[in-house]
């Protein structure tokens, strides 16, 4: 039977009409709620309205973000070495990395990649996942390009939200840990300036070089002081907290290039086992940035500004095409903040070491304990030094009968440790390296008494010139064998160990 059989059956022009009414009403009801109902509570009403009608769910995840605001966060890097181990047949895509003198293969999760891991009959599953950032402004020259922001999510009963928190995620920063120290392999940071997000990123290869403080080529007792100096720093951490001082340290190495500046810096980064951070400040352009930069880096580290000279001038910045960076903030303030200031205490057991050929220029602001705690001065080449580096080089472990000689000429001469170990190079033969190494030092100290003659000429001609003109000053009177004597005890003590 024809349920329409005894009514009319409605036109489709009534149903239209009829909903046009409906979303006419709809609309004045939705005028008259915005006039008469504040915008805070429409909000309120519509969250209550969600909550009553959303299906809860009893999972509970935590969010593990790259980055703690401007600091790097240890959780993240504890999550990507611990999930190295769990990793399963189930996982379908990974990321694998060998460095060049690497034991083994690194392997981190892939973005999107999910594991399952069991904890006290608990399962957590993680998720690493990768999401692109919008560029700002991208008719914007400045404007930083795209970046990606990394996290990882762990989803588990709420029931355990508490067991999760206090006992799981320790254990995962407690594995992390002695893993490590068990593969313990020193990074060298530096800064990546293409990386926009959070302002800056350090990124870091595996630190290989392979200079000891028994290949540095150094006055032993100098060698001894600062092995001493550290040995004393990585014990006294109650100490520190005791007086009332951040944890870190200050080194100022001074002296000619090629004299072992950076050597050091790795021997020294070797016997602590401290990764490295090397910071360019022509790189950076605000205070603001040196602040995050000092958060972003680990505790038992060593952050390097090499040529400090040449970096705290400060000098403009300007794009390729001639345009002055604007906005440029970088101040010597905020460089001396940034060493002993209040951002310095955030973080323990660090070190910072200062670079520079001319510590005469630099600001005696700079120079003071607390910034650069102690000051050592890189000399040329001492006789002691030549016989290191004849042993490393040579295999000279005993007297040779050249030895005499090359001590006698070193006294009057200046040669640099990278010099004297470039000429030991040139060959394998005991006798050959060691001679040539005596014509250097002939040729050197020739050059080096042809260079004081002609000042000492270029002298008297100006005092002869002064005494013509009025000016009354006495010609200096020297001979030759005061003259070759003075020369001699000026390049000892320009060889002489200075140590704060």
């Amino acid at each position: 039977m024809n349920m329409f059989s005894n009514k009319e059956m409605p036109s489709p022009s009534s149903l239209f009409s009829a909903y046009a009414s409906m979303a006419a009403s709809m609309m004045l009801f939705r005028s008259m709620a915005n006039e008469l109902i504040p915008h805070p509570v429409r909000g309120y009403l519509v969250s209550s309205l969600r909550y009553l009608f959303k299906t809860h769910s009893p999972k509970l995840t935590l969010v593990i973000e790259e980055s703690n605001g401007i600091s790097r966060n240890q959780v993240y890097e504890a999550a990507e070495i611990y999930l190295c181990t769990k990793i399963s047949s189930n996982t379908e895509r990974i990321r694998v990395s060998k460095s060049p003198k690497g034991k083994s293969l690194t392997i981190r999760l892939e973005k999107g990649e999910k594991l399952v891991d069991f904890y006290e009959g608990i399962e957590l599953k993680w998720r690493f996942v990768c999401a692109e950032s919008p560029q700002k402004d991208p008719n914007d020259p400045f404007s930083p390009p795209r970046s990606e922001k990394r996290f990882f999510e762990l989803t588990f009963h709420k029931k355990h939200k508490d067991r999760v928190l206090d006992c799981y995620v320790p254990y995962v920063l407690e594995r992390a840990n002695a893993m490590k120290d068990e593969e313990r392999v020193l990074k060298m940071y530096t800064l990546n300036s293409c990386h926009p997000y959070n302002g800056v990123k350090w990124e870091s290869i595996n630190l290989e070089h392979p200079a000891t403080f028994e290949t540095v080529a150094m006055d032993q007792d100098l060698k001894n002081a600062v092995i001493e100096d550290l040995n004393r720093f990585v014990k006294r951490k109650e100490f520190y907290k005791k007086v009332g001082r951040a944890w870190k340290r200050g080194y100022l190495l001074y002296g000619p290039p090629g004299t072992g500046k950076s050597s050091l810096v790795a021997a020294m980064a070797n016997y602590l086992k401290f990764d490295v951070y090397d910071l360019q400040l022509a790189n950076i352009f605000r205070d603001s940035d040196l602040r995050k930069l000092l958060l972003g880096t680990a505790n038992r580290s060593i952050l390097v500004i090499e040529d400090i000279d040449c970096s705290v001038e400060l000098p403009d910045r300007r794009h390729g095409d001639g345009r002055k960076q604007p906005d440029v903030q970088l101040t010597l303030s905020g460089l001396l903040n940034f060493i002993d200031g209040l951002w310095s205490s955030c973080g323990d057991e660090r070190i910072i070491i200062f670079t520079t050929n001319h510590k005469e220029r630099l600001d005696p602001a700079l120079l003071r304990p607390g910034r650069m705690d102690m000051h050592i001065h890189m000399s040329y080449c001492t006789y002691h030094g030549f016989k290191l580096l004849a042993s490393n080089y040579l295999g000279i472990h005993n007297h040779h009968h050249l030895f005499g000689e090359i001590e006698d000429l070193m006294k009057e001469t200046d040669v640099t440790p990278a010099h004297v170990a470039e000429e030991l190079m040139k060959s394998e033969d005991v006798d050959v390296a060691l001679e040539g190494l005596v014509k250097l030092l002939k040729r050197k100290k020739l050059e080096g008494d042809e260079f004081e003659d002609e000042a000492e000429k270029k002298n008297a001609a100006q005092a002869a010139k002064r005494q013509k003109t009025g000016k009354q000053q006495r010609k200096p009177v020297r001979n030759n064998r005061r003259n070759s004597t003075k020369r001699t005890s000026n390049r000892l003590s320009a060889k002489k160990t200075i140590l704060y």
